[in-house]
């Protein structure tokens, strides 16, 4: 049986101030729940596909997460897109439960966090902008970190609503793959499997995590760019941090406020 004070780096949230309530996993579902809301109304009412259509657009309105999920539940032989959803909740709230958290809601706490989520994406859309205007050839226009098959990396081709619905499920389900999932099972094969010291551990757990969320973005139609990709491990080092010091519910709002700023951006500019 390992010893609890090496898994305690996973378990930030005991205290009672704002920066240990936000990793409370009760209070991230809370955060996220408009989110979730969102992205399985608009994807199922799907406004956009008659006009996708009409171009010779026929792929599901799903980021490749999903579909993921989608296909992990089907070998179980459950099926349904209310189950990524459900999963989410139902993770949340046994993790809620097996941490004896209490039971509360307080709305200060998620304006804390959303203005957390849009301090935190600001960062690297001012990077990403640097990047691809100056420091990286072939980076052809700003990336969305959860552009793939659909390509969201051919910005401006999709309607604006389109892209806004896949950065939102983005932000949800890749944060949950490649870092809430990601990183806890990582931390258990190393840590409390192979024995590693968390000092050891923790940096090998990030750069992996984020070298598997860089990679995921090339299963669909795009190809491997090395500027792309350095990007977007980059991104999933410091979402990796986010998730580690600021919890799972402001890594999902700084993802998902980045991918949307870069949504606006596009069809701004």
């Amino acid at each position: 049986m390992p010893s609890r004070k090496r898994t305690d780096w996973l378990e930030i949230g005991s205290g009672k101030s704002y920066l240990h309530r936000v990793h409370r996993p009760l209070q991230c579902l809370i955060f996220i729940m408009p989110l979730l809301l969102v992205y399985q109304i608009a994807s199922a009412l799907h406004p956009w596909t008659s006009e996708q259509a009409a171009n010779g657009v026929t792929y599901s309105p799903h980021v490749v997460a999903f579909v993921l999920m989608l296909k992990f539940f089907a070998l179980f032989g459950a099926v349904g897109n209310i189950l990524p959803p459900l999963a989410v909740v139902a993770i949340l709230v046994f993790w809620h439960l097996a941490r004896k958290d209490q039971w509360e809601f307080n709305p200060k706490l998620y304006m804390g966090m959303f203005g957390e989520s849009i301090l935190w994406a600001l960062p690297i859309f001012v990077i990403g902008l640097a990047v691809t205007r100056h420091a990286a050839p072939g980076f052809a226009s700003l990336q969305a970190a959860g552009s793939q098959s659909p390509p969201l990396a051919a910005a401006g081709e999709l309607p604006w609503q389109t892209e806004a619905v896949l950065s939102i499920g983005a932000g949800i389900y890749e944060e949950l793959l490649f870092r809430l999932v990601a990183i806890i099972i990582l931390n258990i094969i190393l840590v409390d499997i192979f024995d590693l010291k968390a000092s050891t551990a923790i940096p090998i757990i990030i750069l992996t995590s984020a070298i598997l969320f860089a990679a995921y973005h090339y299963l669909g139609a795009e190809h491997f760019n090395p500027a792309t990709f350095a990007f977007r491990s980059a991104m999933g080092v410091y979402l990796a941090g986010i998730f580690i010091y600021r919890g799972f519910g402001i890594a999902v709002g700084t993802h998902t406020t980045y991918d949307l700023i870069v949504v606006a951006f596009t069809h701004l500019h």
